[in-house]
């Protein structure tokens, strides 16, 4: 059972990214994925989630309208793409899944982990 986190890079402020979370060993469309931040020094930190029924939930107000999210059941993937990209935006992303319907708030409730993903958003 694995997660793979890719898309990450060195970006311009106002630019976009779009992360990729595949998934093996298992088949996420009855999975909730998350995707998770942590920038230096802080803890980790909600950013957007996918339910299995493909509803999002936003933890994080300040990637409203900037942030998607989506699934390809038939790859496997959940992507994230990432608009109008910050400085504050610069972290590390990890995507992360939680078997049933709903979308859990908190980095706990997750039983699966990618290894992150390097995102900086940079002049």
């Amino acid at each position: 059972v694995q997660l793979v986190e890719s898309g990450g890079g060195l970006v311009q402020p106002g630019g976009s990214l779009k992360l990729s979370c595949a998934a093996s060993g298992f088949s996420l469309d009855s999975y909730a994925i998350g995707w998770f931040l942590q920038a230096p020094g802080k803890e980790r930190e909600g950013v957007l989630c996918i339910s299995s029924g493909d509803r999002p939930t936003y933890f994080a107000n300040s990637v409203k309208g900037r942030f998607t999210i989506s699934r390809d059941n038939g790859q496997n993937t959940v992507y994230l793409q990432m608009n109008s990209l910050k400085a504050e935006d610069t972290a590390v992303y990890y995507c992360a899944a939680d078997w049933g319907e709903g979308c859990p708030e908190y980095v706990y409730e997750y039983g699966y982990w990618g290894q992150g993903t390097h995102v900086t958003v940079s002049s």
